[in-house]
């Protein structure tokens, strides 16, 4: 049965992404059963795509950009509907963190968001039911595009050693993620990882939160922390001067860059490896 419901675009970037999605696929004079099948889909994610029941992937974006002859339309469009699936409070740090020149920040119990991967995200992302976990998903992937421009931001990462021992999603996913900061350190020279070990003993992370710094070319630095209701940016010249200082104090206890891809495998292997040992230990 097709799915027939009357949107407004102007409501959201989604119900606008529903509305265009429509009105082309009727110009081009497709079913929703046509145009699945031109994309390899099934009909009834067009119809839930274009009754705004469903997120858009890029992916699928592309997909329809192809089939219907839209020139990129589709695939800019989603850029916008994706970040409006983030939280209301995040966005406007997400618009910051994607014109940011360099990226430095101090993570206590997961991997910066930047980093992880599609399963590990999900399973963050899905502790809590809060609708379309798959767009949730899909806009935290999206936020990572920029590390794929030409000129990519700086980003800099400590992470707890718990960071590496929480297991999130189960052994093959922490396997993976931890697999993927090691990707990310050798073959992205603009990314690198930093490990403060449990070695550390008392840090400059213990008192406060988990805390971001982004610095631009032509605009002021800005500090980012989170609390569990929201997150906070501020361009005050005091927090800013104490985010950096804590954050060198934090860059100095941890391991080098080097060392640090050492734990990370050691941690991947023993902890999160394919075969059991005698020991409990398990090894790829």
């Amino acid at each position: 049965m097709v799915n027939i419901r009357n949107l407004d675009p102007g409501a959201s970037p989604l119900d606008y992404y529903g509305s265009e999605l429509r009105r082309k696929r009727e110009a081009a004079g497709m079913t929703q059963e046509q145009l699945g099948n031109c994309i390899f889909c099934a009909a009834s994610l067009i119809g839930q795509i274009e009754t705004a029941r469903k997120v858009p992937t890029r992916d699928i974006s592309e997909r329809l950009d192809a089939a219907l002859l839209t020139d990129g339309f589709f695939a800019r469009l989603v850029s916008l509907v994706l970040r409006s699936q983030l939280p209301s409070w995040f966005q406007q740090y997400a618009e910051m963190e994607a014109r940011a020149a360099y990226i430095s920040t101090f993570q206590a119990q997961l991997v910066y968001g930047l980093l992880q991967t599609e399963d590990y995200a999900r399973a963050v992302l899905g502790v809590r039911d809060e609708g379309d976990l798959d767009g949730r998903v899909e806009a935290r992937m999206e936020r990572q595009r920029i590390l794929d421009r030409e000129t990519p931001p700086l980003i800099w990462v400590v992470l707890t050693e718990a960071v590496l021992r929480q297991e999130i999603g189960g052994r093959k996913v922490m396997r993976e993620q931890l697999q993927h900061l090691l990707d990310l350190n050798e073959k992205r020279e603009w990314v690198k990882t930093q490990i403060l070990p449990f070695a550390a003993g008392a840090h400059a992370g213990l008192a406060g939160s988990e805390f971001t710094v982004l610095r631009f070319d032509d605009d002021p630095d800005l500090l980012y922390t989170e609390d569990f209701v929201s997150g906070h940016m501020t361009a005050n010249s005091q927090a800013l001067r104490e985010g950096s200082l804590r954050y060198d104090h934090l860059q100095a206890a941890a391991l080098s860059v080097e060392d640090s891809a050492a734990l990370i495998t050691r941690v991947m292997e023993e902890r999160y490896g394919d075969q059991p040992q005698p020991n409990g230990l398990y090894l790829a």
